[in-house]
């Protein structure tokens, strides 16, 4: 399989090409599992949109749902803090039927699914063994990995106070194990399946400067501030910024390999 370009160097496309993604995806069935920041980024592709009816973006509960070509399906999955039962949710959907459906599928965590003592090691294993048993039972589905979302880092004189008082900095252990489960999820599926490196777009600017922090001497990724309004959820810069991306590199993935029906396979 030949993979998309990264999704850092999609970034910043040009508006015809996100056009052409968006006319490559019409020939798709896309499903999209997610939460909150899944819900900004679908609201950046409904902006993206030159007509209502370029790209149908519908949310799914019933796993036996009709998807038809041209659609991005979506459902919120589990429960945000509990990032088990998003996987189980996904899972679940799909094997009931859903997979049928589709050529591309993908689920991500929230920024909020981490803490500063998340062991990143062990929920990186949990969704390394669900996806790998997607995908040797549904062998016609491109299944997309998603890095975990960031959330920007305090600074100035809160976050001087807080750490004099000995308070936690917000964003900065929690960014520490977002880190630790995407470094995970590079080393495993960068250059060998689809990734969508999701993290890597919030912490980069428009000319590919990282915002970074340090911890013990060591830089770590954080939210650019100007894609977010709140610290965590991406206001319409950030938007924009994440569904062109995703527009471009979902249509840049390989067309689906679509198997046979039985009938012509029964002719001589």
């Amino acid at each position: 399989m030949v993979l998309p370009r990264s999704a850092v160097a999609t970034a910043e496309e040009k508006p015809d090409a996100t056009r052409a993604g968006l006319e490559r995806l019409s020939q798709r069935r896309v499903f999209f599992g997610h939460q909150s920041v899944g819900g900004n980024i679908l609201e950046g592709v409904h902006a993206l949109l030159p007509a209502p009816d370029a790209l149908s973006v519908v949310e799914v509960k019933d796993p036996a749902a009709t998807i038809p070509a041209g659609t991005l399906a979506h459902a919120f999955v589990g429960q945000n803090e509990q990032p088990e039962t998003k996987l189980a949710h996904f899972e679940r959907l799909l094997d009931g039927g859903l997979a049928k459906q589709l050529d591309v599928a993908l689920v991500k965590f929230c920024y909020i699914d981490f803490t500063s003592s998340t062991d990143a090691k062990a929920l990186f294993e949990k969704y390394r063994a669900t996806l790998a048993g997607l995908k040797s039972r549904h062998p016609g589905v491109t299944f997309v990995h998603v890095t975990a979302p960031l959330t920007t880092v305090q600074r100035g004189a809160k976050a001087w106070f807080n750490e004099l008082r000995g308070r936690p900095v917000f964003g900065v252990g929690e960014n520490v194990s977002r880190e630790a489960f995407n470094a995970l999820m590079r080393r495993t599926y960068d250059g060998k399946e689809p990734l969508f490196d999701l993290a890597a777009l919030e912490s980069s600017q428009a000319d590919g400067s990282r915002e970074t922090y340090e911890v013990n001497g060591r830089a770590y990724p954080a939210m650019v501030p100007a894609y977010s309004d709140d610290g965590g959820h991406l206001n319409a810069q950030g938007r924009t910024r994440v569904a062109s991306a995703l527009v471009t590199f979902l249509a840049s993935l390989p067309e689906p390999q679509r198997e046979a029906p039985a009938s012509a396979k029964a002719q001589p």
